[in-house]
């Protein structure tokens, strides 16, 4: 595609000429071929994406619909100049992560602090840290709270045995539910 500078005759041009195709995004006028079909039959890889893609419009137009989501995502849309809608799908495409879990203050004892540095495209809304055992069970779960974004805090709840070994698994959520897990050993 081709990109074209302002120009008072382009910038009233809108829609299709022939095989063109131009359209406006943000303070910009964009010109491409116009879209072609094909006989052939989608491969499996492609049927994946475009199922992904429909699952993307499915979560745009629900946030159109609910105005208080819709009201946080056009926030968002005049800093960055995009179309609300466009904003909606590249969240959806977008999981969060868990960039960084800092275990320096925890040494097993109840109400010590594991900091966690979470993000995503959009918004990460929620992280929740379960502490197992090398077993596999549970020792506790909970929400870390978010002090100051990206950064958030759990404190524990339970303290371990001396020398006792625990696998800590942190996930974060982001706003269209995606969520992304990291695990970090300590003991």
């Amino acid at each position: 595609m081709a990109k074209i500078e302002t120009n008072p005759v382009v910038d009233a041009i809108r829609g299709s000429i022939g095989d063109l195709v131009f359209r406006h995004l943000g303070h910009q006028t964009i010109v491409g071929r116009r879209p072609g079909g094909t006989d052939r039959a989608p491969t499996p890889g492609q049927e994946a994406v475009r199922e992904r893609f429909r699952q993307a419009a499915i979560y745009g137009k629900a946030v159109l619909a609910d105005p208080a989501s819709r009201q946080i995502y056009e926030t968002a849309d005049h800093n960055r100049g995009l179309p609300i809608f466009s904003v909606t799908v590249a969240d959806f495409f977008n999981a969060p992560t868990v960039d960084a879990v800092d275990l320096s203050g925890y040494t097993g004892k109840s109400g010590e602090p594991i900091r966690i540095r979470a993000t995503d495209d959009f918004e990460v809304v929620a992280v929740k840290v379960t502490i197992r055992t090398v077993e596999a069970t549970t020792l506790e779960p909970g929400p870390a709270v978010a002090p100051g974004s990206p950064d958030w805090v759990y404190t524990t709840k339970t303290a371990l045995t001396l020398g006792q070994h625990v696998s800590i698994d942190v996930t974060a959520t982001d706003r269209p539910g995606h969520a992304t897990t990291r695990t970090e050993s300590k003991g």
